[in-house]
């Protein structure tokens, strides 16, 4: 089984080489690079393994593996040392929590502080030999002791896997944070049970948030129309919210395997999310926080709509999605991205700050950056990468 695992992943990272770069992909490999150099420099890779710092890695994770660049690699290593390759960290199981937000160390089961899991798999991979960077040439990073990168990923994700409940995904953002743990933890194994409870999960969570006339999430069961609405009356999906959600569904089926039992009933979401998505862009390239009412709080807002370009363009790239129809998508995202979201100096702004949902008079402006907001930038600038070439 080790062995078809190891093949399989082989056969994976062989599929997303591209080919080589033209002009146009030399010029967005140019832009990553400032990108993430002005977030590196600036910011210390030193910080909890917590959502927010977690979404920017897997963004340089991407960029790493497009473009072999061993800073990305060393500042990620860095992160992972720091927080010793753990998410939270308490130890005994019967005291992990989930059902409510939480930031302490009982929260080991809420998916803020599962994300990490997706870096430290990666990483392990990384050192195995097995994801071989875009350059083509091995890291030079000394790794150390790869095993313990996903001790604590295989402790507590088995635990989930294994357990009776199926509620832990009761709010969007979670989808994005856990679903592709979930199935790296399945190429990780072999084990099938993680794909089943991924899907018994995502079933749990379409019961309380999935607004099935439209295809897309509302951000949790507070938000869910009538018993919410825009204060013009609409329903209020928030970008950001269901930017977690497509672009993690891009990333769940980039791992599951073609023969999974449930894998149509996640393409069918995917490509139905896409094309709710890309109905709703306005016209300057960018999503409005509230999705269907523009005027709830007007104005650009870039993490939803970088984990939105990310997500319709690794469904084009990969053959879900048409071309034809999603390119002018695509191309009235990335010029919004490229021409007003990125700064001169390679800040990426009009991010809206940590929240749930679309705040009528808050300010969004070329100066407001975080961390997950790059991560999302990362994301679809790699994919626009394999688009150009």
């Amino acid at each position: 089984m080790r062995k078809l695992l190891t093949i399989s992943l082989l056969c994976l990272m062989a599929s997303t080489v591209m080919a080589a770069p033209n002009t146009k992909a030399r010029k967005v490999l140019a832009i990553i690079d400032r990108v993430n150099t002005y977030w590196q420099t600036n910011n210390p890779a030193e910080v909890r393994s917590f959502w927010d710092n977690a979404a920017y890695h897997t963004g340089n994770m991407e960029a790493y593996l497009l473009t072999g660049e061993q800073r990305y690699l060393d500042y990620s290593l860095r992160w992972a040392e720091h927080n010793k390759w753990m998410g939270a960290t308490e130890s005994d199981p019967a005291k992990w929590e989930y059902k409510n937000y939480g930031e302490g160390q009982r929260y080991v089961l809420f998916g803020d502080w599962q994300i990490c899991f997706q870096t430290y798999i990666d990483l392990y991979w990384i050192a195995m030999g097995i994801y071989v960077p875009g350059k083509g040439v091995a890291p030079t990073a000394s790794f150390t002791n790869p095993s313990r990168y996903i001790a604590r990923a295989k402790e507590v994700m088995r635990y989930e896997a294994y357990s009776k409940a199926n509620d832990y995904w009761w709010w969007a953002d979670a989808l994005y944070m856990v679903m592709p743990v979930m199935t790296k933890m399945y190429r990780l194994t072999g084990d099938v049970r993680y794909l089943d409870k991924l899907y018994e999960n995502l079933c749990y969570t379409d019961s309380i948030m999935l607004d099935t006339e439209t295809g897309l999430y509302f951000r949790d069961g507070k938000y869910v129309y009538p018993k919410h609405k825009t204060e013009s009356g609409k329903k209020d999906f928030w970008a950001r919210g269901d930017g977690w959600v497509l672009a993690g569904l891009a990333k769940v089926l980039k791992d599951m395997p073609e023969s999974y039992a449930h894998r149509q009933f996640f393409v069918d979401k995917y490509v139905r999310l896409a094309r709710a998505v890309a109905e709703l862009q306005q016209k300057e390239g960018y999503w409005t926080r509230s999705m269907m009412d523009p005027q709830q709080a007007p104005g650009p807002e870039t993490s939803g709509t970088a984990f939105f370009t990310y997500g319709i363009l690794w469904g084009v790239n990969n053959g879900y999605l048409s071309k034809k129809e999603f390119a002018p998508v695509i191309k009235k995202a990335w010029r919004y991205l490229t021409k007003m979201a990125l700064q001169s100096d390679g800040k990426v702004g009009y991010v809206q700050p940590i929240g749930e949902k679309a705040i009528p008079g808050q300010v969004v402006d070329q100066n407001s950056q975080a961390n997950f907001g790059v991560g999302a930038f990362l994301l679809a600038a790699c994919e626009y990468v394999r688009f150009c070439s």
